[in-house]
């Protein structure tokens, strides 16, 4: 009996040692990877599909060029978006941007989507009181009605203040007016949502939506190479990767001879952007964390 019960005591103890030891051991998660090739070399680049799934979505939907894919076209018709285009403005210790077809900085790929650089918070309501409340409204709300509509508002409402803003040459004639008049005269059917906490900044080797305003988002990227990050642009431009491997690349690409423009002298060639899953071991937290 005696040998029977040392036994069971070493396999309790062989038992908790195990849970003890997987508790705390690496598990396997997926993520995704994209693999950005140059002439200049290669960058493989992190994608944060959890904080920013519509931006990595669009980014990887170009990369494979099932985006512009048509009604009845196969996989294998998709023609990858991004192959062959151009690194169009370098800044040394700033960062790299490309992703424009037309390789000047102004184009993209014929429509437009929103930042994803906030977490969502409470619907807003009430007064705009302050420049911020009024800029965010403007942004989020009335800039987009009036791009499209090129700056011609059809609603009276929305034409008046904008003419008042003009001549102000600032938000103030926003101040006063009800979050909801705005919105009920846009006939904008879902609440406004505050900004929540930022998700990500824009740090050191990070890739990032470039953009001409809140909202804008399309075609073109960046990466940082500034590695005191740019704190500036937190809140401005989703980020939606970071550089795992290949940051060499991304700086030597920064630093070639440019034109006034920032524009290389000699074509940064974007050879292919390819997104593939990697299963990664992670360090799993033991519960009692």
């Amino acid at each position: 009996m005696c040998s029977i019960r040392t036994s069971n005591l070493y396999l309790i103890i062989s038992a908790g040692l195990l849970l003890a030891a997987l508790s705390g051991c690496a598990k396997k998660e997926t993520q995704y990877h994209a693999t950005i090739r140059t002439n200049m070399g290669e960058i493989v680049v992190r994608l944060f599909e959890t904080d920013a799934p519509k931006t990595v979505k669009n980014f990887m939907d170009l990369a494979d060029g099932t985006r512009f894919l048509k009604d009845g076209e196969s996989v294998a018709q998709a023609k990858p978006f991004y192959d062959g285009l151009i690194f169009h403005r370098v800044i040394p210790d700033f960062m790299i941007q490309g992703g424009d077809p037309l390789g000047t900085g102004m184009g993209g790929p014929g429509y437009t989507f929103e930042d994803e650089t906030y977490t969502p918070g409470l619907p807003m309501n009430g007064v705009i009181e302050t420049e911020e409340r009024a800029k965010y409204v403007f942004q989020n709300v009335v800039a987009p009605h009036l791009r499209e509509y090129r700056g011609e508002s059809p609603i009276e409402f929305i034409a008046d203040l904008y003419s008042k803003m003009e001549e102000a040459r600032g938000y103030e004639p926003m101040f006063e007016i009800q979050v909801q008049e705005v919105l009920d005269a846009l006939e904008y059917q879902e609440p406004l949502l505050d900004k929540g906490e930022l998700l990500n900044h824009v740090d050191y080797g990070t890739l990032c939506m470039a953009n001409s305003g809140p909202n804008t988002n399309g075609s073109q990227f960046f990466i940082v190479t500034n590695k005191e990050g740019t704190p500036w642009l937190d809140g401005k431009h989703t980020v939606f990767g970071k550089v795992i491997s290949g940051m060499e690349v991304a700086e030597a690409i920064s630093k070639v001879e440019t034109d006034p423009n920032d524009k290389p002298l000699e074509d940064v060639i974007i050879e292919s952007i390819r997104v593939a899953p990697v299963e990664v071991e992670v360090e799993k937290r033991s519960s009692t964390e």
